[in-house]
């Protein structure tokens, strides 16, 4: 008997081919039906056409402070210190999803109008599911916009081109911007300050009448400006580096103990002039005549001046030549045209989807209901259902 009982729980594929075949007509009915309300449904959906438009990867060109290396003493090393946009592509691709390059293309082509929308919010939820912006791994950034017009969707995949280039224009996005800011504000003052300075040299000498230290004083002069010269020029890159580069930056740290040891050799040299030669190039500055130490310390503040005004002179150049190289250029290798083929929807696909779904859920549901109308013939099965059927009713006793 058990054997029986167990071959007759198994499934029999004879029995349900039969079940089929009996009930292919109502099988027929109902994916045919099916079929034909996709079909109904796929021709009456509007028609969706992409656009793309190619860009090719932002490049970045050589610094100028890094080209003026050794041109402007050991330190100029320090203002070409690199700290730009590591990756490019991927700030393009963050600019063209931005609020502010969406809104623009909202405000141009009436989005809110064409999405049948009141607010900017919904319309760029409908904007991005409709638009496909991707880095591919060459690097070309791809820009594909979805419309149900092909001339629109042209138009707004080459929109997000020229939005692009707008906001890249107006943003400034380079650290040598703001090296540039610097310099100038530093230049303005430090000509004021020369200016002073040659006043003060012109009145010590129409005072004292004297034109030229000696040899002994030049050679002092020269000295001390130089390394205050070399001092300021330190403390002027290090709030240039601090503008842009994080207190951890290992060139900001380096910059820093440079200017801690050139500071030490200054304070060393206006104790004792020579004690930075090979030999004693002089004797200490107190020790020259008043009147000479006065013109000394004139013109000593008037070569300092002047050495800073021409490294302020040289950054600023560098500045501002960095800043036009660093604009990152949007170059488009292929432009938005109108699409000539609909990219959606798939009608075929579909129609022939619905199709097999409807006539799997057809055999199914035969099948589902001649194994109800089965256990509906057996009395225990029939309490069973009964049962079943009860539970299942939503009524106040059920919910207590």
């Amino acid at each position: 008997m058990q054997p029986e009982t167990a071959g007759r729980d198994e499934p029999d594929v004879i029995e349900i081919l039969l079940v089929l075949a009996r009930e292919k007509k109502r099988i027929l009915q109902v994916t045919l039906g099916a079929a034909l309300l996709a079909t109904m449904v796929a021709f009456l959906m509007p028609a969706m056409y992409t656009a793309t438009a190619t860009m090719l990867p932002p490049q970045r060109k050589q610094s100028a402070l890094s080209s003026m290396v050794g041109q402007i003493g050991a330190i100029a090393g320090l203002g070409g210190v690199e700290l730009g946009l590591q990756n490019p592509t991927d700030l393009f691709v963050a600019m063209l999803r931005s609020r502010t390059v969406e809104d623009s293309l909202i405000d141009r082509f009436d989005l809110r109008k064409v999405y049948r929308v009141e607010r900017y919010q919904d319309a760029r939820k409908q904007l991005e599911s409709r638009s496909k912006i991707n880095a591919g791994d060459e690097g070309l950034i791809s820009v594909s916009v979805t419309d149900h017009e092909p001339k629109r969707a042209a138009e707004i995949a080459n929109a997000y081109v020229e939005a692009l280039h707008s906001l890249n224009q107006n943003l400034a996005i380079t650290e040598a911007a703001q090296r540039r800011r610097f310099y100038e504000l530093q230049i303005n003052a430090e000509g004021e300050d020369l200016s002073r300075a040659e006043l003060a040299l012109k009145q010590v000498q129409e005072r004292t009448g004297l034109v030229q230290p000696d040899a002994q004083g030049k050679a002092i002069i020269g000295s001390v400006a130089d390394m205050r010269a070399q001092v300021a020029i330190h403390e002027v890159q290090l709030q240039a580096m601090r503008s842009y580069a994080t207190p951890n930056n290992p060139d900001l740290k380096r910059a820093e103990t440079e200017l801690a040891g050139l500071r030490g050799q200054l304070a060393k040299l206006e104790r004792n002039p020579g004690a930075l030669g090979n030999g004693n190039i002089g004797i200490p500055t107190r020790q020259l005549p008043e009147v000479e130490s006065e013109y000394v310390r004139r013109l000593r503040d008037l070569k300092y001046h002047e050495a800073l005004y021409e490294f302020l002179g040289k950054q600023l150049e560098a500045a501002r030549i960095d800043e036009a190289n660093d604009a990152l250029t949007v170059q488009v290798l292929d432009k938005a045209i109108e699409p000539e083929k609909k990219s959606s929807p798939r009608r075929m696909l579909i129609v022939l989807a619905s199709t097999f779904a409807a006539f799997l859920l057809s055999c199914l549901g035969v099948l589902l209901v001649e194994a109800l109308r089965r256990k509906q013939q057996d009395p225990n099965e029939r309490t069973r259902l009964a049962l079943l059927w009860h539970s299942l009713k939503f009524s106040p006793r059920n919910w207590q």
